[in-house]
């Protein structure tokens, strides 16, 4: 039993029209007081039952009959001076139950006294107790409670938000006013300082989709009092991200990085996402159109991807063939179709009609021309450090300059690499969580099955039992695919939209609830949680994170040079002593493939001389390749039209 509260603010009142229930009641108290949508009070029985519950509802009554009594009394003049007796009035509230104490056997809420709740109360009523004063304790702060001039601190169970009881979170909210992305910075920020060791370790990937949201984690930014007397409540350092690794791809010039962080004190940090043909091939569904690709066409790929690819593979004219990047793959079809020529066949290789050869060829050789930066011609891969994931880091892959093609492919398969680590245990760690905005656009309700969907639907069904979790942010809730955010465990929202209100999703909520959520400040959330039986209002301090918009102002990006110049700004990232001049001596006579490799190198190893490191990457000057033809001398490819040209 808890026999200490506060002092008395209503009592439980039931008719015959409006019950007390096991689930909902009403209760009245005087006008003057503290009470609002979303406080928390305590019924108090003189037999010791003891029941908590949320505000949902509140109305106020007066002695009056109809809306005419009292107009008849002041004789039609809004302004005119009432008289000696203060009409009668009175507040009804509603109240949801969140817990009763002995929770056996359930009863309607007794007819007695209403308190406001004691930090105490809220611990309990939200059932927080068993996660936190447990011995093996797993809360994660979340935000504040805030009511009748009272604030405690509210928690999540880290096992119903990573596993393996429940998992997953899910946050919807207007855009620009529900502060999502800032929620998901404070929260990682919290779970990082505040998740058990004893539970595992943690890792974090987030997919920047939007401008520079997420490129200044590791940047100090400005709090306020206010933030910083929240953050003491909640037990956590305002410290930015300590481990933080950016990813991004280059642009079509193959020098100059695709993202807002490449200002010079900030580009160290960022490591270039590059991709081969091998990375490519095997996610190729992602970057064909189903409607061309047909069964032919998946067979001659599968083909290539078993039989061929980084596999010594001897053509029926006697040349060998190691095909290892685009231009090997290249090399590869100019040898076949010069083959068939030569002894006079022009329609079947290896059971493939050449119709779906050149069709292939065409598509495959395509990619790296329509995802220029991201995947290479000649085989250089920068990746992700799979394997060797670190506690507490954090890897944002900055995908916002990119296209539609080319951001799917970076979702797709560096989900499924954790996937692949995370099923044999070598990933680094033991959880990581996916963090990926505008989900409306990523999985949306209606519209064509894409990969990327089925990828996200795969992690919030089945992600998990691996330890892979997936936090998502949308505006409108509705309009995702309903299991997706229909397995998140843990669901906020911040700011809504009245027309996102009125879709059926809402109806469980009190109308005095909708009108709270269309009205909510920066800063406050509403949660569902496993352990909450009613949804609770928490505020939260900002993010001690630079937002995006201000550290684009404090350190602009680079502007984009051209090839040598790029050269020398990226290798001065790893070393100011770097003379430019000496840099462009170096690379005087090599190919410009040669130097992205030799440059991707020295970025990949960060050594202690990156110059000479560089210098021995590129090696000695080599001629540029003479093509012939693979069988015999040169032969001239007859011009031949073809059909699936794209």
């Amino acid at each position: 039993m808890r026999p200490d509260h506060n002092p008395t603010i209503g009592r439980v009142v039931a008719t015959e029209a409006m019950p007390s229930g096991t689930h909902q009641f009403q209760f009245w108290t005087a006008t003057d007081t503290d009470l609002g949508i979303g406080a928390i009070v305590r019924v108090n029985d003189d037999s010791g039952r003891i029941v908590y519950a949320v505000v949902t509802d509140g109305r106020s009554y007066s002695d009056l009959a109809t809306p005419l009594h009292d107009v008849v009394a002041a004789e039609g003049d809004p302004a005119a001076k009432r008289g000696p007796t203060r009409r009668t009035e009175v507040r009804l509230w509603t109240g949801a139950v969140l817990r009763q104490e002995p929770e056996e056997p359930l009863q309607p809420v007794p007819l007695a006294a209403v308190s406001l709740a004691t930090k105490e109360d809220v611990e309990f009523a939200l059932r927080m107790d068993s996660y936190v004063r447990s011995e093996t304790a797993g809360g994660i702060p979340i935000g504040i409670y805030t009511g009748g001039g009272m604030s405690a601190p509210v928690y999540l169970d880290a096992d119903f938000l990573l596993g393996p009881e429940s998992a997953h979170l899910n946050i919807s909210g207007v855009s620009g006013l529900a502060t999502k992305t800032s929620a998901v910075e404070f929260f990682l920020t919290s779970m990082f300082q505040t998740f058990p060791a004893h539970k595992g370790s943690i890792a974090a990937v987030c997919i920047n989709v939007k401008g520079p949201d997420l490129c200044f984690l590791d940047q100090p930014g400005e709090l306020t009092d206010v933030d910083r007397e929240m953050y003491g409540q909640l037990g956590i350092d305002p410290r930015p991200f300590e481990h933080v690794c950016y990813h991004a791809p280059f642009k079509a010039d193959g020098v100059n990085l695709n993202t807002l962080r490449s200002h010079h004190e900030l580009a160290k940090s960022v490591q270039p996402l590059v991709w081969g043909l091998r990375e490519v091939l095997d996610y190729h569904e992602v970057l064909l159109n189903r409607d061309d690709i047909d069964a032919k066409s998946d067979a001659f790929i599968d083909f290539l991807t078993d039989r061929v690819v980084e596999k010594d593979f001897t053509d029926e004219w006697g040349t060998t063939h190691r095909v290892c990047t685009f231009s090997d793959l290249e090399r590869l079809f100019r040898s076949i179709f010069e083959g068939l020529e030569a002894t006079g066949r022009s329609d079947m290789w290896r059971t493939h009609h050449i119709a779906t050869i050149r069709k292939v060829r065409n598509r495959l050789l395509n990619i790296s021309t329509r995802c220029k930066g991201l995947v290479t011609d000649d085989g250089s891969v920068s990746d992700l450090p799979f394997g060797s994931f670190e506690d507490r880091s954090v890897h944002v892959v900055d995908v916002a300059g990119m296209d539609q093609l080319a951001q799917d492919l970076v979702f797709t398969r560096v989900v499924s690499k954790l996937r692949e680590h995370l099923e044999r245990r070598d990933l680094g760690v033991e959880c990581v969580i996916v963090f990926v905005d505008e989900l409306n656009k990523y999985a949306p309700g209606d519209g064509p099955d894409t990969y990327v969907r089925k990828m996200l639907l795969d992690i919030s069904e089945r992600g998990r039992y691996l330890g892979l979790v997936l936090f998502g942010a949308q505006q409108f809730r509705s309009q995702v695919h309903r299991r997706v955010v229909g397995n998140a465990g843990t669901t906020l929202y911040g700011r809504m939209d009245m027309d996102e209100l009125a879709t059926p999703g809402y109806q469980v909520l009190s109308p005095a609830t909708k009108i709270k959520l269309a009205t909510l400040p920066k800063g406050e959330l509403m949660i569902r949680h496993p352990h909450f039986t009613q949804p609770v209002f928490v505020r939260f301090p900002r993010p001690p994170i630079l937002p995006g918009p201000v550290g684009v102002q404090k350190f602009p990006p680079a502007k984009e040079v051209d090839f040598e110049d790029a050269v020398v700004m990226q290798l001065s990232t790893l070393d100011r002593r770097i003379l430019p001049g000496r840099v462009k001596e170096l690379i005087v006579g090599h190919r410009d493939d040669a130097v992205r490799r030799a440059l991707l190198a020295t970025r990949r190893a960060q050594p202690d001389d990156a110059l000479a490191f560089f210098e021995a990457a590129l090696g000695t000057p080599v001629a540029r390749e003479q093509v012939t033809g693979s069988v015999g001398k040169t032969t001239r490819l007859k011009q031949v039209e073809d059909p699936y040209a794209s």
